[in-house]
């Protein structure tokens, strides 16, 4: 509605853009994530579940990587002297080299195999020849599984499951593969699974006389899937700890986010079921993060619509009051003029018949412009506009439409080189100059015989800002009623004047568009010698755009 209007900053990215208001919530923008603190909250929370998810699984793989090497390490010294002795006992180079597959087993059984390992000798063409489990009669064992209460939830990755033929025939191939590897002359060193379907750690040599490859040592040791198994157990606190963590973190999200936002929503709600003026949660709005710039700036959205209420209540009884005035003098002459004989006293109430109904129509065509402005103005966006230009052209017009007897108006032009530019609409503050002009011409005094009176409108720079001075040679203004001549349908006409000739809107309609271009109005009076009141001054300042 007229008066009440607050025009965004039309360019808030250019350099012209005006500040913000003051008390209005920071605004961030939207690529400014590293100062966002609710993003880094959420991505600091979410990460942390995870770093240490990772981090335990990366030490305890690196844990169990050096058991397994430290195992092979042992089993390759072990199997290194193994081979040794069997190429010393068991082996003869006469007339050919060969390997005595008797000697061989007797030899692997004189030697210390731990139980936990398992030591096979192949001859040159890969055949079995001796096995430390054949010799010791040891009996390839395993626990079973202890028993687990009915509905008990099991692991996958812990579970254990027996091997099945195709394992067995993978298991085979692997061990004749590697056998194979080691009948070139290569020592090997891997990690497969073994005919039961667990993984060992195997080691084969190649048993050589001089530089012939006579059969090979494979020596493997099993505990691998233990040794994994435990690492599996040793990541499930790590596992529990982040799930703890984004369990927490998913909570206290939820109690710094969606309960705000919540809370937002329903005084929102209790805003459109018009049970409330305006949302207020300082608790909320006292937080330095976007939930508390959404509170702020619901705040000041309400709080504004509300005043924007008030304000059209306020008008809307003004409207009433002053159409009351007109159609009151209206009524009383209609019912006096059925009643009166005399031709010149009906001459008289047709005359305030028709001077009451051309205020009424000049009341509502002005309180129709006020009502349209907010559109106008939110509707047509802000242009670079030279105002020395416009104030030029529009005293021109004043120039070329003016009458015997009506007050001239004179443009100072300013002692500037490069013009000076405002942000604006050029239609509304036309309307602005155009309003002063004309009150300062309905003021003026009519000429004399040596003086004629005239208004004059200047332009100048201060600082940052065009200020325009529209002055005239009047009798001023009441020093109490500087600031009172802006009120709506307030009218303070010169002696002599016309009653009912001013619907008392213009000056507050201009400087409605002048805040609205983040400009400011005020009126002031010419003083001369002794304090004398030479006229008036209307002085509007707005925002001056350079390049």
């Amino acid at each position: 509605m007229a008066l009440v209007t607050a025009i965004a900053n039309p360019e808030a990215g250019s350099e012209s853009a005006q500040p913000a208001a003051a008390g209005a919530p920071r605004r961030r923008r939207s690529w400014d994530w590293p100062g966002s603190r609710l993003g880094r909250l959420i991505v600091a929370l979410n990460l942390l579940g995870l770093t240490i998810l990772i981090g335990g699984a990366l030490v305890l793989n690196e844990l169990s990587r050096g058991l397994i090497h430290a195992k092979i390490d042992s089993l390759t010294t072990q199997g290194a002297f193994i081979a040794n002795v069997i190429v010393g006992a068991a082996t003869s180079g006469d007339p050919a080299p060969s390997l005595d597959p008797t000697l061989a087993r007797d030899t692997l059984q004189l030697l210390f195999i731990p139980k936990s390992q398992r030591a096979r000798v192949f001859d040159a063409r890969g055949a079995l020849v001796a096995d430390s489990y054949v010799i010791a009669d040891v009996v390839e064992t395993r626990p079973l599984p202890p028993a687990r209460k009915r509905g008990a939830l099991t692991l996958p990755f812990l579970k254990k499951h027996d091997p099945s033929p195709q394992v067995i025939a993978e298991a085979r191939a692997d061990l004749a593969a590697e056998v194979s590897r080691a009948l070139h002359g290569e020592s090997v060193a891997t990690l497969r699974r073994a005919s039961n379907g667990e993984r060992v750690v195997s080691v084969s040599i190649p048993i050589q006389h001089v530089q012939t490859v006579l059969g090979v040592l494979t020596l493997e040791a099993g505990g691998v899937d233990q040794i994994v198994a435990a690492q599996r157990r040793a990541l499930l606190p790590f596992i529990l700890i982040a799930m703890a963590v984004s369990l927490a973190s998913s909570l206290l999200l939820s109690r710094l986010i969606a309960a705000p936002v919540l809370r937002l929503a329903r005084a929102a709600d209790r805003v459109t079921a018009q049970r409330a003026r305006a949302i207020s949660l300082p608790d909320i709005a006292s937080r330095e993060d976007e939930i508390g710039d959404l509170g702020r700036s619901l705040e000041t959205m309400t709080s504004t619509l509300s005043k924007r209420m008030d304000a059209i209540e306020r008008f809307a009884a003004d409207v009433a009051h002053e159409i009351r005035n007109p159609l009151t003098s209206i009524r009383s002459a209609v019912e006096t003029l059925e009643l009166v004989s005399d031709p010149a006293a009906k001459a008289r109430l047709t005359g305030i018949l028709k001077h009451d109904v051309g205020r009424l129509d000049r009341l509502i065509t002005d309180i129709s412009n006020a009502s349209r402005l907010d559109a106008e103005l939110s509707r047509d966006q802000p242009r670079p506009l030279d105002l020395e230009r416009l104030l030029a052209d529009l005293v021109d017009f004043y120039g070329q439409s003016s009458k015997p007897g009506v007050t001239p108006v004179r443009f100072l032009a300013p002692e500037v080189l490069e013009p000076i530019m405002v942000l604006g609409r050029e239609d509304p503050l036309s309307q602005v100059f155009r309003n002063l002009i004309d009150n300062a011409r309905s003021f003026s005094p009519p000429a004399g015989a040596e003086w004629t009176p005239e208004v004059r409108v200047s332009l100048q720079r201060q600082g940052r800002s065009a200020v325009v001075a529209v002055e005239d040679d009047g009798p001023g203004l009441p020093p109490d009623n500087l600031e009172t001549v802006f009120e709506r349908f307030y009218t303070a006409r010169p002696a002599g004047a016309a009653f009912g000739g001013h619907s008392g809107l213009g000056l507050s309609i201009a400087r409605q568009i002048v805040e609205a271009h983040g400009g400011a109005i005020h009126a002031e009076n010419r003083i001369g010698e002794g304090g004398r009141i030479l006229g008036a001054r209307f002085v509007v300042s707005l925002p001056e755009r350079r390049p």
